[in-house]
């Protein structure tokens, strides 16, 4: 496994994080404990949960799932750089959800029971609160990290300029605000190029991709398809897209094909190609999906396959591998 720092911090990182989505809803405790002491054993020490994960509200059920497993001992926890995520509903009251200080004192708190642990090394807000001021958030934040419950803070879904607006009104406070921004980031959805991506370059908050694949749309769908498999992207994120992008998904494939490699690891070797991006989050359902994804890190793109995938899913805005305002204008 390759390590990098996360963002402008001292923290190492794998270059992919286990993301824990499909922990209870998808795959059980058993195998998800399987999945994770096998993560460890690749050298994957990157993890990353949120409190709504397993979509019963306010039981938290994957970050029961991963406290459980870290119950069991022998350095699971130490070895583990642990983030997770607040803001969605944890209950029908008022301020159970958002980015109040009352929440984030109290989904801290309900994490730490629930993940059995007494820091979070990466804390993330799920979504942009356009409610809550930051002088607040950053309030909150910084008692967390005083109280040594947190070490390090980190968004989600996340605007350019909400990250500008999040970090400088963090460096007013002499505080160290924001070190990743997770942002949905694959060959199809390129979007964050235009602002995001050189926001967090500028402010040296490290990218965590999720959706690496668009929902399976690059794991090798047609294929699939034709050998009459179960595929996950005939339904979800990419369902749609299938056929809107048909001709570029079969070109993609036999690109893949001709490499020698799966789409699948096409595709977060991609993503690993980006300047400024950390870790995509690859989320296996199974013991064989963790498996496959592993051999990504292995992959060397070359400037002229680079180029092949920019003509088959190209960049957002007409001129090129641009940032804004540059993509769209002069």
């Amino acid at each position: 496994m390759e390590y990098t720092q996360l963002g402008r911090t001292g923290l190492s990182v794998s270059r992919l994080v286990l993301g824990t989505m499909n922990f209870g809803p998808e795959t059980s405790e058993e195998d998800s404990f399987t999945i994770m002491d096998r993560a460890h054993e690749h050298g994957i020490n990157f993890f990353d949960t949120a409190n709504v994960y397993g979509w019963r509200k306010g039981e938290g059920v994957t970050e029961q799932i991963v406290g459980r497993w870290f119950d069991q001992g022998d350095g699971r926890r130490e070895r583990t750089v642990l983030a997770t995520k607040l803001y969605g509903s944890m209950g029908d009251w008022p301020n159970e959800h958002r980015l109040s200080a009352l929440n984030i004192r109290r989904a801290a708190d309900a994490s730490l029971t629930r993940l059995r642990t007494d820091y979070i090394d990466l804390y993330q807000m799920h979504h942009i609160d356009r409610r809550t001021p930051w002088d607040e958030v950053w309030e909150a934040f910084s008692v967390l990290h005083q109280q040594g419950k947190v070490l390090y803070f980190g968004s989600s879904n996340f605007a350019g300029w909400h990250l500008a607006q999040a970090q400088e009104a963090a460096r007013a406070r002499h505080f160290l605000g924001l070190v990743s921004e997770q942002s949905i980031y694959n060959l199809l959805t390129r979007w964050v190029e235009l602002e995001v991506l050189p926001a967090a370059r500028h402010y040296g908050i490290g990218v965590i991709p999720w959706s690496p694949l668009h929902g399976g749309l690059f794991g090798g769908v047609l294929r699939k398809q034709r050998e009459g498999g179960a595929s996950r992207s005939n339904s979800g994120r990419s369902a749609d897209s299938i056929e809107n992008h048909r001709d570029a998904i079969e070109a993609y494939e036999k690109l893949a094909a001709d490499l020698g490699v799966d789409p699948a690891d096409l595709g977060i070797a991609w993503l690993l190609h980006q300047e400024g991006v950390t870790a995509p989050i690859i989320g296996p359902r199974t013991m064989e999906q963790l498996e496959g994804s592993l051999r990504s890190v292995d992959i060397e793109l070359d400037a002229d396959t680079l180029a092949k995938l920019d003509e088959l899913f190209p960049p957002p805005g007409p001129n090129g591998n641009k940032p804004a305002p540059e993509a769209y204008a002069w």
